[in-house]
């Protein structure tokens, strides 16, 4: 997939000024990155295949290191998974000003403070309206939280960390994004044990177990906030 060359230098000052700082990318997660970035924007390629083996080799880190690194970049948005399988992932590599967490630094003011458009987002209800919900699916990715597959909309679906059977709340802190197979699985089950059941039956690797327990610490403390403004600015304009 063809896309236009940016200009590397630009690149690199958003990326060490701005995106790394404010989304706290550790060292491995930022020389993960630009590995990739390397062979795909700056090769005029948005898209890229390669093996976790591949990977690893060439930044002289374990695989179990990389995988734990491309989930954040994910979670984070700087990659979106576009397919995963026995011969290699395949990711859309996102330049630093087209991931959402590098936007939203500009657009926080607007969101946090209480408005007669949007409110005070920890005070929204994100179930009770297409917009909201719409936010949790698109910090996703278009990834299920739980198993990391792909997924299209008609897939789709919210789900409580917190089940509403044990007052689990409408807040962004407390719905993600999965599957519906996960959603039905899960059921009432405390998600963290759902993860580990999947760790069981193979289908998370032990970084990405880790990495999905990481998560949701990051999202009951808020850090993995939607960029909810903007949808409601198009549904009222």
């Amino acid at each position: 997939m063809k896309a236009k060359k940016p200009d590397a230098e630009l690149v690199c000052k958003q990326f060490e000024d701005a995106l790394a700082p404010r989304l706290r990318l550790s060292t491995t997660d930022r020389a993960v990155y630009y590995h990739l970035l390397r062979h795909s924007r700056f090769e005029s390629k948005s898209r890229l295949h390669f093996s976790i083996i591949w990977l690893a080799r060439n930044l002289g880190l374990t695989e179990e290191t990389v995988r734990a690194a491309l989930r954040r970049l994910v979670q984070h948005r700087a990659l979106r998974l576009v397919e995963r399988s026995k011969a290699g992932h395949v990711m859309d590599v996102r330049l630093p000003e087209e991931v959402p967490g590098a936007r939203r630094s500009r657009a926080e003011t607007r969101v946090a403070v209480p408005s007669p458009d949007c409110g005070n987002l920890e005070e929204i209800d994100f179930m009770r309206t297409p917009e909201p919900r719409q936010a949790i699916h698109a910090r996703e990715g278009g990834v299920c939280f739980y198993c990391l597959r792909r997924i299209g909309p008609q897939m789709q679906c919210l789900d409580h960390v917190i089940p509403r059977a044990q007052l689990g709340p409408n807040s962004y802190r407390n719905l993600v994004s999965c599957c519906l197979e996960c959603n039905s699985r899960k059921g009432e089950r405390p998600a963290a044990d759902f993860l580990r059941s999947l760790y069981r039956e193979g289908r998370l690797t032990g970084a990405e177990l880790i990495g999905g327990l990481q998560s949701l610490n990051d999202l009951a403390a808020g850090n993995l906030r939607p960029i909810l403004a903007p949808l409601l600015r198009r549904s009222t304009s």
